[in-house]
């Protein structure tokens, strides 16, 4: 092991969310190359400055936030200086453009140690117009060593708003041995509490309005009123977006408007088995990078409709491996599903098979340590 790389994430596992998936997913790869890698992230389940260590490749440090990020920035940097006095890193990585890859760019032009900051969707889609957030966003895109982004929806906005030509893109990826085709699991089902002859609507991660909520909870009301039918949220939905479902909702508890919450689930096998129970996936993003929930579903073998916002087109090609829907269009939702449910199951286990087939083919695991081999090779060099 010749490598040591610090990287930096706000999120990062068991916290909820696709930047703390791929935070994880990322550090352990990057590992598995042999590379060494020190982790620091920031919690509010610690006391603001406090540090918790957890021993591995990666091994995980873990900073109690302020208040503030102003305040949480200087004594990060507290903590790099006494890392890097231990392991004289040769890279530093940001993993998502504010606060960590904003923090990763200014430590490396302070050591002189090569950067890397990975845009993951949502970081320069709302970023970039705050004037404040905005300054700083163009400054890390700038002077970062080198830039990845995880669609090439992401890398065309970063060149259109920098100029950099040199964007590297860095798939999102799925372990297609977890996320897979299997029979349902009907104890599962009964325990959720999902009746007869219902058309389950599939949803996973955490519920809010970029992922296009509305357009998921008018769906449901639109379908019931034909069919019985339930959504299935596989996660979690956020406390800032609770008042705005109740106020959908109006009168009565979410499970008797067939509002189904697993909450976070302990394994992503788990996720996996409540994936079968879906007939049909949707993924309606108002805007969005490429949710990993997304691949997850297909890999699983579910018949998937999603919006065409960010990379999701990059994954679905409408009619092959699933059904795509224009942002302005997410009005027929309704009809989409209902048109899915209509269609001969032989068509429908063809556009499964498919979707599986794109994200094995495109988006496993391999793939990903190959695109991380090559960037690490470019940041460092092998002389180095």
């Amino acid at each position: 092991m010749n490598k040591r790389l610090l990287f930096l994430s706000e999120r990062y596992p068991p916290d909820l969310g696709g930047v703390a998936t791929s935070s994880g997913r990322i550090s352990r790869a990057l590992a598995d190359i042999g590379c060494g890698v020190d982790v620091i992230t920031w919690t509010r389940s610690l006391q603001p400055g406090v540090v918790s260590h957890e021993e591995g490749n990666p091994a995980v440090y873990r900073m109690g936030r302020y208040r503030e990020w102003d305040t949480t920035m200087p004594h990060t940097l507290n903590l790099f200086d006494w890392l890097n006095t231990k392991h004289s890193y040769q890279a530093i990585w940001g993993h998502y453009l504010a606060p960590a890859g904003f923090l990763a760019t200014w430590l490396g032009r302070l050591k002189n140690i090569p950067t890397t900051v990975s845009v993951r969707g949502n970081d320069l889609d709302r970023d970039m117009y705050p004037p404040g957030d905005f300054s700083r966003l163009l400054w890390s895109l700038n002077n970062a060593t080198c830039v990845s982004a995880v669609t090439r929806d992401l890398a065309a906005k970063v060149t259109a708003l920098c100029g950099r030509q040199d964007v590297v893109w860095l798939k999102n990826a799925v372990d297609s041995k977890i996320f897979f085709p299997t029979h349902p699991n009907a104890e599962l089902r009964e325990r959720l509490g999902i009746r007869a002859a219902e058309i389950v609507l599939g949803f996973a991660g955490e519920l809010r309005e970029k992922k296009g909520q509305h357009f998921l909870f008018e769906a449901l009301r639109t379908i019931r009123e034909t069919r019985p039918a339930c959504l299935l949220i596989i996660g979690e939905v956020r406390p800032s977006e609770m008042p705005r479902l109740m106020q959908w909702t109006g009168a009565g508890s979410l499970e008797e408007h067939r509002i189904l919450v697993t909450g976070q689930l302990a394994t992503p096998s788990e996720v996996n088995q409540h994936l079968q129970l879906c007939d049909v996936y949707l993924q309606p993003s108002l805007w969005d990078g490429m949710p990993n929930a997304l691949l997850e579903a297909m890999a699983a073998g579910c018949g998937c409709i999603g919006s065409d916002a960010g990379g999701i087109p990059e994954a679905i090609v409408n009619g092959e491996n699933g059904i795509l829907l224009p942002r302005w269009q997410l009005q027929h939702l309704p009809h989409a599903v209902l048109q899915w449910i209509s269609r001969p199951p032989e068509y429908r286990a063809q556009i499964r098979q498919a979707a599986r087939e794109r994200v094995v083919a495109d988006y496993g695991s391999d793939v990903e340590r190959r695109q991380l081999q090559s960037l690490l090779e470019r940041l460092i060099p092998t002389s180095a």
